[in-house]
């Protein structure tokens, strides 16, 4: 069994991977009905209340995937051209936690986000013109393209599905929510090297 900060992957009841949700919202899904299946490891075992007349006491076992009836609007959302929030966390997990420029290995603290073409140039703040970039390379960049400051970048940005997007915002993903996700992503993704 696991900690109750273990992180459960609630997917669709397709399967498809919809977002992280903590222990307590897994038993509200649970006893509300709204569990299709579950699948994954045995995560935790939830107890309840005794019941008055049988004297038997309530529990929930809660697995690491459970998929749910209902909520297609986030299927839905991703088949009309859906772009995942652009955050530092997921942007970081990305990259790997390595500066593209230097190629160095960095905590979230001396980590931030360049844009390749700056905002004041016209670039946007998308997925694909930000990389992450450790302090010391981002000043050295300043205000110019990667060519102005002669730098060189060491990947390529891509968008990531929301697929992979979930599994970006993950903590602690677990073997078997690893492989479900994997599952789910683009044969081309370069998250396949990392898992």
């Amino acid at each position: 069994m696991f900690a109750p900060t273990q992180p459960i992957l609630r997917t669709d009841a397709s399967g498809m991977p919809l977002e992280w949700i903590d222990f307590k919202r897994a038993v509200t899904l649970h006893c509300l009905g709204q569990v299709a299946y579950t699948c994954g490891a045995n995560t935790m075992r939830i107890f309840g209340g005794f019941n008055r007349a049988s004297g038997r006491r309530s529990c929930i076992d809660i697995n690491s995937i459970i998929a749910t009836h209902g909520d297609h609007r986030t299927v839905a959302r991703m088949r009309g051209g859906y772009v995942p929030p652009l955050h530092n966390l997921p942007l970081f997990q990305r990259d790997g936690y390595l500066c593209l420029y230097c190629g160095g290995r960095f905590s979230r603290r001396r980590l931030s986000r360049d844009h390749i073409t700056p905002l004041s140039q016209g670039g946007a703040d998308s997925w694909n013109n930000v990389v992450t970039a450790c302090l010391r390379c981002n000043n050295r960049k300043a205000g110019g393209t990667p060519q102005q400051a002669g730098m060189e970048l060491l990947a390529v940005p891509f968008t990531p599905t929301h697929a992979e997007y979930i599994y970006l915002q993950g903590r602690r993903v677990l073997a078997d929510q690893m492989e479900f996700l994997r599952a789910h992503f683009p044969r081309s993704s370069p998250l396949h090297r990392r898992t």
